[in-house]
C-alpha cells in the first residue's frame, strides 16, 4: 500500500475514516513519510465524565468534513504537497490496564521519533501526554511546552494515574522546562507557589489579543524544541460541549486557530489533541473543532518546507 498522501474521499481501501483520508501505514517505522497520526482511546484517568477512549475515532470520522479543500485557507499550498502523513491507526493495548498503555505509548512514540518522524496523536483523556513527552524528552531533551487547557494540570496531591497531574510528574521528572513553557486558556484555580509555567489565562487572552499571545510565546519559548498539548476544554464549551470537564469562559476555535498559526516558525517537535468525549457533543461541534486543530498544526509544520 502507498505511503501517499489525501486521497479526496475520506476513506481509505479498507473502508473506515483516517485522518484526512491519508492512507493507513502498517509501518509507520519503516515507512518514508513525515508525520505519524496515532489514535489512543483511553479514558482510564478521567476524573469526570468518560467517553474520551471515543474521541479519535469521531476526530477522523470528522476530517471528512475538511478534505475536500484541496488549499485550505488560508494557506496557499495543500499540506499534502509537502509533507506524507500517514495514519498509523490506534494503540493497542489492554483498556482497563492503564500501565500497560503508558508503556506501550511510550516506546510506541520512542519508536516513532527514532525513525525521524513527527507524531501527531489524538487522544483520548489527557493523561496520555506524560508518556508522549517522555518518548520525546529522551529524543530532544527537556522541552518548552505549549499548553492550551482550562486546567493547569499540576495537581501533586493525587493518583499518578489521573489526567490532572501529568505536568507536575513532568516537571519532576525533567521532561519540560517549565521556565521556557506557557499554559493558555487557564481558568480553573491552580497553586501558585512555586508555579514556574508563564500562564496566558482565558482573561489575560480576551483582553490583549491572540497576537500579544504568540509574541509572548516567541519571548518565552524562542528556538527551544516545543511540544503542544491542547486540551479541547480550552475552547468554551459553545465551541466544544463535548468534553469530560467543561469550563465556560474559554477561548474560541477562530482565536485558538489563530494563536496555532501564529507558532509557524517554531520549532515543534509534536502535538496531541486530547479530552474530546463524543458522548457529549452535539452535530459533531467539538470532534470538528479538533479535527480542525490537528490539521492546522500539519499546515504549520508544512510551511517550512518546499513541495515534495
Amino acid at each position: 500500500m502507498p505511503v501517499s498522501q489525501n486521497n479526496s474521499s475520506g476513506w481509505n481501501a479498507l473502508s473506515f475514516p483516517t485522518f484526512m483520508g491519508c492512507n493507513v501505514s502498517r509501518d509507520p517505522v519503516g515507512d518514508d513519510v513525515d508525520v505519524v497520526v496515532t489514535g489512543v482511546p483511553f479514558d482510564l484517568a478521567t476524573t469526570i465524565r468518560p467517553g474520551t477512549r471515543f474521541g479519535p475515532a469521531a476526530i477522523r470520522m470528522a476530517t471528512t468534513h475538511l478534505d475536500w479543500e484541496l488549499r485550505r485557507w488560508p494557506w496557499q499550498f495543500s499540506v499534502f504537497d509537502r509533507l506524507h502523513v500517514v495514519d498509523g491507526g490506534d494503540l493497542s493495548f489492554d483498556p482497563t490496564a492503564g500501565e500497560q498503555m503508558v508503556a506501550r505509548l511510550q516506546a510506541h512514540a520512542a519508536a516513532i521519533l527514532g525513525a525521524g518522524k513527527c507524531m501527531l496523536t489524538l487522544g483520548g483523556d489527557h493523561f496520555i501526554t506524560l508518556p508522549l513527552l517522555r518518548a520525546h524528552a529522551h529524543k530532544y531533551g527537556p522541552l518548552s511546552l505549549i499548553h492550551f487547557d482550562a486546567h493547569a494540570d499540576c495537581e501533586k496531591y493525587q493518583s499518578p494515574l489521573n489526567h490532572g497531574t501529568m505536568f507536575y510528574h513532568a516537571r519532576k521528572e525533567g521532561l519540560i522546562d517549565p521556565e521556557r513553557s506557557v499554559q493558555i486558556g487557564i481558568r480553573t484555580e491552580y497553586s501558585r507557589d512555586d508555579h514556574p509555567f508563564t500562564v496566558l489565562d482565558a482573561e489575560w487572552v480576551m483582553v490583549h489579543g491572540t497576537a500579544e499571545v504568540v509574541r509572548t510565546l516567541g519571548q518565552v519559548v524562542g528556538g527551544q524544541p516545543a511540544y503542544v498539548t491542547f486540551d479541547i476544554d480550552c475552547l468554551d464549551p459553545a465551541f466544544a460541549p463535548g468534553t469530560g470537564t467543561p469550563v465556560v469562559g474559554g477561548l474560541s476555535t477562530a482565536s485558538a486557530l489563530k494563536i496555532l498559526r501564529g507558532l509557524t516558525g517554531f520549532n515543534l517537535v509534536g502535538m496531541d489533541i486530547v479530552e474530546v468525549s463524543p458522548p457529549y457533543d452535539h452535530a459533531d461541534i467539538t470532534a470538528l473543532a479538533a479535527a480542525t486543530l490537528g490539521l492546522e498544526f500539519l499546515y504549520v509544520l508544512a510551511a517550512g518546507k518546499e513541495k515534495i
